[in-house]
């Protein structure tokens, strides 16, 4: 969705407070002014209480107070800008808030997680939130933040079309008809800056395959063009297909009947030199075991894909500069938890299931964090995290895991077998996510280097 149309200019201001619940109160001051049906004093109480049980504080300076409540607008942002900084309990030593982003839910809004991770993703940007804190004036702070929320500033520019990357693009769409190809994906971290490759193709369905957050616009009514955000630390050529073939599976985007041809080249060279013809079939058959449906019925595709995210950080990144395994259980959670054995004490009881769906920004620090401890995280389907640090007691003789594979993987196989759910694994010693469907394992992603 674009945000911006819940942006006005008149609720964009300057700061004066010095604390957050004084920066609160000059937010809901102008965002309030024409709606009399909002209770400030109530608003208030709400999202202090909300800071209070989990900070807001996104890192870089940026805030994102949000809390739900009953109006006649689905959506209502008021910014703030403090060049002083504002102090508070959520972020390191000596490191104040100079952007508050005020955002109010009504209710009944059934997006509100996916417009928070968009508004997160979007001030993660080092660049974007520079370029706010330093505006001249609230004024040129709101025509930058319209820009950025518009998608103009993380907008994949054109590629150089030098004469061997015409010539790829010529051929690609020419094998891709004659091969019957289903879509082209088209691997656009082989340019730096990205690319928009849908008018290479005007005859194909198009899948744009990036790290980067490419928002497409909401009223486009052509199917033809989809974007899948796979973040990949290698740069090996393709190095997203397996993932990036089952995320389009997953949404739906892509047949099991389908061909694909897939064009790209070694990250960051700004050079196509790979045309690549994917039998999707051919290519997940062993995961399939005659089962026609890949995904479980009850988990998401949306929810994978940020499990499998924030699997992706967890193997590269480790956990303080120290490598970290970790094993997440989504969908069947009833059969789950029967085969579940707490470790330690779960750290998720007694909170709201919003502020512990892996889909709310604010649980990422919070996953990776817990991924330190032995066991698994229990994921429902809808993305409520339901306990952290279980040991599944679950047994499979039919199914033999290569040599060098620990007890975790051991488990994520079994209770893949005996619940209908999905495990997946981020390996400690080498920071490679493994997938499990039926007790078959399908490697995502590359085993880090050492």
């Amino acid at each position: 969705m674009r945000l911006e149309k819940y942006i006005a200019r008149s609720r964009v201001v300057e700061l004066e407070s010095v604390d957050l619940k004084g920066a609160l109160e000059e937010l809901l001051t102008v965002a309030t002014k024409s709606y009399p049906d909002l209770r400030r004093e109530t608003v208030l109480r709400s999202l202090l209480q909300r800071e209070g049980t989990m900070t807001t504080y996104l890192g870089q300076g940026v805030s994102l107070p949000h809390v739900r409540v009953k109006m006649k607008r689905r959506y209502l942002i008021a910014i703030g800008r403090s060049r002083e900084g504002i102090r508070h309990d959520g972020g390191l030593k000596d490191e104040n808030i100079h952007l508050v982003i005020l955002l109010l839910a009504d209710d009944r809004a059934r997006d509100y997680l996916q417009v928070l991770a968009s508004i997160a993703r979007l001030v993660k940007e080092p660049d974007l939130v520079e370029g706010l804190v330093q505006a001249a004036d609230p004024a040129e702070l709101y025509d930058r933040l319209l820009t950025g929320l518009g998608g103009i500033l993380t907008r994949p520019v054109q590629a150089h079309q030098n004469r061997v990357n015409r010539l790829m693009i010529r051929e690609a769409d020419r094998v891709a008809r004659g091969a019957g190809c289903g879509a082209i994906m088209v691997f656009g971290d082989t340019f730096v800056g990205g690319i928009q490759p849908g008018s290479w193709f005007p005859r194909s369905k198009t899948i744009l395959v990036t790290r980067n957050l490419v928002d497409l616009d909401d009223d486009d009514d052509d199917d033809r063009h989809e974007v899948i955000q796979v973040r990949s630390f290698s740069q090996q050529r393709l190095a997203q297909l397996r993932s990036a073939m089952f995320v389009a599976l997953t949404r739906g985007l892509i047949s099991f009947n389908d061909r694909i041809c897939c064009v790209g080249g070694m990250a960051g060279s700004n050079q196509f030199d790979t045309v690549v013809i994917v039998d999707v079939e051919r290519e997940f058959q062993t995961l399939l075991s005659g089962h026609a449906e890949l995904l479980p019925e009850d988990v998401k595709p949306e929810v994978l894909e940020r499990v499998l995210a924030i699997a992706t950080e967890i193997g590269v990144e480790g956990r303080e500069g120290k490598p970290v395994g970790c094993f997440f259980v989504l969908g069947a959670t009833p059969e789950v938890e029967k085969l579940a054995k707490p470790l330690v004490l779960n750290p998720f009881y007694g909170y709201k299931e919003e502020d512990r769906n892996i889909l709310n920004p604010f649980m990422d620090e919070t996953i990776k964090e817990f991924a330190t401890i032995d066991g698994a995280f229990i994921v429902r389907g809808d993305g409520v995290v339901m306990t952290a640090g279980s040991l599944i007691q679950a047994a499979d003789s039919d199914h033999v895991l290569p040599s060098g594979l620990g007890s975790r993987h051991a488990a994520a196989a079994a209770i893949s077998v005996v619940t209908e759910c999905i495990s997946v694994v981020v390996s400690s010693s080498t920071g490679q996510v493994m997938l499990f469907r039926r007790g078959v394992m399908l490697p995502l992603t590359e085993k880090k280097g050492r």
